[in-house]
């Protein structure tokens, strides 16, 4: 099969439905689609655009982060949400995962195969109403980044809470941060305490609840066009 337009990774559980979609997709486009497992976030594409889509009916919010992680080591990756509710529902996954594309459970095959021409293009795959919100919430963090720390955390704390917001391991934050991961630890265990959370995932969404998306861990280049759909 052609692979000059790149490839499709369908991130869900392997089932009639989704073996039904992944055969439409590839009768309609001409490239290779596969199914892969939500656990198995190390999948390859060889220096190939390949266009990975998460279905949110089977990968949890979690999962999803340490695909996001692994994404950038993969510059060939372009990081899809599938099967979203709304609007609404995409608005909160953009704010702490980098998506270069949104579906929806009500959109045709017909559109899902336009949309996923447009993001093999290298354009991004959204509509204006969602880019707008997302324009005017990241407005607003950047304003709140000049306010006071919120429950006493000091500025490093922030750093690390929007490091770990954006998929970064222990090891990946210490070497950003260029302290020892001891000293992350430390860090995430007297952050945990003053936000009142158990866990990363927690302390994650008390951070988009409060401060805002975290940033990304490294810019990525190119200046893709919104499409509204």
């Amino acid at each position: 099969m052609n692979q000059g337009k790149g490839l499709i990774l369908l991130v869900t559980e392997h089932n009639p439905q989704s073996k039904l979609f992944v055969d439409y997709i590839q009768r309609q486009l001409e490239c290779p689609v596969s199914i892969v497992s939500p656990s198995d976030h190390t999948a390859e594409g060889d220096g190939i655009r390949t266009v990975v889509l998460m279905d949110s009916d089977h990968v949890e919010e979690g999962v999803m982060q340490a695909w996001q992680t692994y994404y950038y080591d993969q510059p060939q990756w372009i990081l899809t949400a599938f099967n979203l509710k709304d609007e609404n529902h995409a608005a909160e996954l953009s704010t702490f995962m980098h998506l270069h594309g949104v579906f929806y459970r009500n959109d045709s095959l017909e559109l899902i195969c336009k949309g996923i021409e447009t993001l093999l293009a290298g354009d991004l795959w959204m509509s204006r109403t969602l880019m707008a919100r997302l324009i005017e919430y990241f407005r607003r963090q950047q304003l709140n980044s000049y306010r006071r720390p919120a429950c006493g955390l000091t500025q490093r704390e922030l750093e690390i809470i929007g490091l770990l917001g954006s998929g970064a391991s222990n090891t990946e934050i210490a070497n950003q941060l260029f302290v020892s991961e001891h000293t992350v630890k430390s860090h995430l265990y007297n952050i945990f305490r003053k936000i009142n959370v158990h866990n990363r995932l927690q302390a994650v969404n008390w951070a988009r609840q409060h401060l805002g998306a975290p940033p990304p861990m490294q810019l990525h280049s190119g200046k893709p066009t919104t499409v509204n759909h």
